[in-house]
């Protein structure tokens, strides 16, 4: 069920023509002129913040073990890999998790609603829209950098940095389905009640390249993974 299709997709050609012409030049070209080793240690730095938002909400479900572990991986990464910019928690064999306010409010049996698309950010649902905000405003350390300017360039760099991640990924969806928009929404749909479900402990469900992070809810890296399989 659809019911905000006309102005999804209308949002979704916007987001579609503002990432050929902009987000994607910039990150080719950010890719090119930076050397490797910088594009990944920026990329863990911008990782080890949104490690603390799953920090915050392995508390809010009440999952004190992951939390702990969550936390011993910022720890971990914000000294001895110099503010997360290496990442020795995963050099060491430590797993990396996600979770966010939308897998929280799921959690404790919020419905997710209506599916929508967020400008800028791509798809998500009534319940994930709120949960990103929460997630941003309340639970990022960036939101809490007192000058706007630098607060700004940082959320900037972030957006770079997630775009860079998906550039091997971004030519996939066009691809895969004679209605993209379709495609992209019902892998997402299908992803989050997967990433509910195993938070509820309904399913044993583990796929790094499902659980791989990025600044938008849900990546385009993820939808492939994710994809639901045609009859």
């Amino acid at each position: 069920p659809d019911p905000l299709e006309t102005m999804n997709r209308g949002i979704y050609k916007f987001n579609t023509a503002f990432d050929d012409t902009v987000a994607k030049p910039v990150s080719k070209g950010y890719k090119a002129i930076a050397p490797s080793f910088v594009v990944k240690g920026i990329n863990n730095f911008f990782n080890n913040i949104r490690d603390i938002v799953t920090v915050v909400n392995d508390l809010l479900q009440f999952k004190v073990k992951h939390a702990l572990n969550d936390a011993s991986r910022v720890a971990i990464n914000s000294t001895i890999g110099i503010l997360g910019f290496i990442d020795i928690h995963t050099m060491t064999g430590g797993e990396r998790r996600k979770e966010d306010f939308g897998q929280t409010l799921g959690h404790w049996g919020v419905g997710s609603g209506a599916y929508i698309v967020i400008p800028f950010f791509g798809p998500s649902t009534i319940r994930d829209g709120f949960g990103l905000v929460a997630d941003t405003l309340y639970f990022d350390p960036i939101s809490y950098i007192s000058d706007v300017r630098t607060r700004n360039q940082v959320r900037l760099s972030q957006f770079i940095d997630a775009r860079t991640e998906l550039l091997n990924a971004s030519d996939i969806l066009e691809e895969a389905s004679i209605d993209p928009y379709a495609f992209q929404r019902d892998a997402y749909l299908q992803y989050r009640d997967n990433l509910v479900k195993d938070s509820n402990g309904s399913i044993d469900y583990e796929d790094e390249n499902l659980l791989s992070d990025g600044f938008e809810p849900f990546t385009q890296e993820e939808l492939v993974s994710s994809a639901p399989t045609s009859n």
